[in-house]
């Protein structure tokens, strides 16, 4: 009985020191090479945004994301990886977006992340794909024409975004309320917990098509470069990233994209954002 027991015990201790070895040989997924992976699956897994409209919304009808950055990610895939390839989508917000990319759990962040100094100490960016300006969103009639009248007054704005950030530097005198994500933001300015919602301008348009009781008021106070996020220590594939959106903008895909979704925006100069190479 106690031999029995005893090569049991050397039995399980054996598996267990193989099981340990074979972890400690493995790299965690946000050291692995994104690159390889994605050519090796035909496969590039990106964080969007599924409350955007115009950027990135899930359709109700049919489930699927829907948008700019959506389109954008698709085209991208298949410029690097060719035809075949599939671009898998994981929703995230402007809080989640970051950690998600690092404990590798996405692969590259598409998700109207604006390229900033104290991000690119955490993560790294492919090239600006889309240059947007932040702005705010009131209910028509509103005493609010520009970003200086919210001095006193209350300003909605994101966790996890730098426009409540950027706000406080026009407005300094502003109650700033931040919630999770846009829906949220948008409900709280409707039920008039606040005096607007600020955040970029293109986000802003989307709400405002499918609100026709607000408007975007006053001139864009801010430049925001939209990046593609990407793992620090991944270059070849930041490198081919970059390529692929080269490549896009001189086809003309890219600018299809832009007339696609903000052509017949009311109030959005679609033509502005276009791009030629």
């Amino acid at each position: 009985m106690m031999k029995r027991l005893s090569k049991l015990v050397l039995i399980i201790t054996s598996l267990l020191l193989f099981l340990s070895l074979s972890a400690c040989g493995s790299k965690p997924l946000s050291e692995q090479n994104v690159l390889e992976n994605a050519k090796a699956d035909k496969t590039i897994t990106w964080g969007v945004k599924a409350d955007t409209k115009l950027i990135g919304l899930i359709d109700v009808k049919d489930g699927q994301e829907k948008g700019f950055e959506i389109d954008l990610a698709k085209a991208i895939t298949q410029q690097m990886l060719g035809k075949k390839a599939k671009a898998k989508f994981v929703t995230v917000t402007s809080q989640s977006r970051i950690p998600l990319l690092k404990n590798g759990n996405i692969d590259a962040i598409i998700a109207t992340m604006t390229i900033t100094p104290e991000r690119k100490e955490t993560i790294d960016f492919s090239k600006s794909y889309f240059d947007a300006g932040q702005s705010i969103l009131v209910k028509k009639g509103s005493s609010v024409k520009n970003v200086q009248d919210l001095n006193g007054k209350t300003i909605i704005g994101v966790v996890g975004s730098n426009s409540v950030q950027n706000v406080k530097k026009f407005a300094p005198k502003a109650q700033v309320l931040q919630l999770p994500d846009y829906a949220q933001a948008l409900t709280a300015l409707k039920s008039g917990q606040g005096d607007a919602l600020t955040t970029d301008n293109v986000i802003l348009a989307g709400m405002a098509v499918n609100n026709p009781g607000y408007e975007l008021t006053g001139k864009p106070f801010t430049t925001e470069p939209y990046g593609i996020g990407i793992n620090k220590g991944q270059k070849e594939f930041q490198t081919a990233i970059n390529q692929a959106l080269d490549e896009l903008i001189k086809n003309g895909t890219y600018n299809k994209l832009i007339k696609k979704w903000f052509g017949d925006v009311p109030g959005f100069d679609y033509k502005g954002v276009l791009r030629n190479d």
